[in-house]
C-alpha cells in the first residue's frame, strides 16, 4: 500500500510540476532591444541609472522577470531582504561589491551570485561605469516596486520607504554600502 501512494503521490507531483512549468502568458516569444523596456516605460534606480525590465512577470504568470540595470554612479540599494524571491546577479561591464549576510564578495566581468530569498543583501558598484542583468524567481512585484520608486519626484522618507518595500514583500535592515 505505501508502493502504491507514493507512486500516486510521485505522478501527482510530477503532473502539477509540469502543468506550472507550463504555462506563460506569452505564447509568442518576443525580442527586447538594447535600451529598451518590456513595459515601454523605463524605471531608473535611484532616478539616475537606468534599471530596465526585459522579461516581465506578464510573461511568465510570475514566475520570473528579468531586469537590466546600467550603472553610470557607483551606488547601491540599502541592505535589504526578498521574503517570497531568490535573486540572481550576472555581471555584464564593470565590478560590484555584494554582500550577503555579512560575508562581502568582489564580482567582476562574467561573474554571477545567487542572493537567496530572507537573507539580508546588498550591492554597491566599484566601477565608473557597470551593467547587471539580474534575475528574480518568483517575479514577485518588484516590477511594480520599480515603477513607483522610479515616479516619486524625491526621496521617500524611510517611513514611506518601509511601507513600499513592505507592499512589495521586502522589508530594509541597513542603509546602502558606502565605498569610504
Amino acid at each position: 500500500m505505501q508502493r502504491r501512494n507514493f507512486l500516486i503521490s510521485t505522478a501527482l507531483a510530477s503532473t502539477i510540476g509540469v502543468k506550472a512549468f507550463s504555462k506563460t502568458s506569452n505564447k509568442e516569444g518576443f525580442i527586447v532591444k538594447n535600451g529598451e523596456n518590456r513595459l515601454g516605460e523605463h524605471t531608473p534606480f535611484m532616478g539616475i541609472n537606468p534599471n530596465d525590465v526585459k522579461i516581465s512577470s506578464k510573461d511568465t504568470d510570475g514566475q520570473l522577470s528579468v531586469f537590466e540595470y546600467i550603472g553610470n554612479q557607483k551606488v547601491g540599494p540599502s541592505l535589504h531582504i526578498h521574503f517570497h524571491q531568490d535573486e540572481i546577479f550576472y555581471v555584464a561591464e564593470g565590478e560590484y561589491i555584494f554582500q550577503l549576510g555579512d560575508k562581502k564578495s568582489v564580482l567582476k566581468v562574467g561573474d554571477t551570485i545567487f542572493l537567496p530569498r530572507n537573507i539580508p543583501h546588498t550591492w554597491i558598484q566599484t566601477s565608473d561605469r557597470g551593467k547587471l542583468v539580474y534575475f528574480l524567481q518568483p517575479a514577485g512585484k518588484m516590477e511594480e516596486f520599480f515603477l513607483i520608486m522610479s515616479r516619486m519626484k524625491n526621496r521617500p522618507t524611510n517611513e514611506e520607504m518601509n511601507k513600499i518595500h513592505a507592499a512589495h514583500g521586502m522589508k530594509v535592515v541597513g542603509p546602502p554600502m558606502t565605498l569610504k
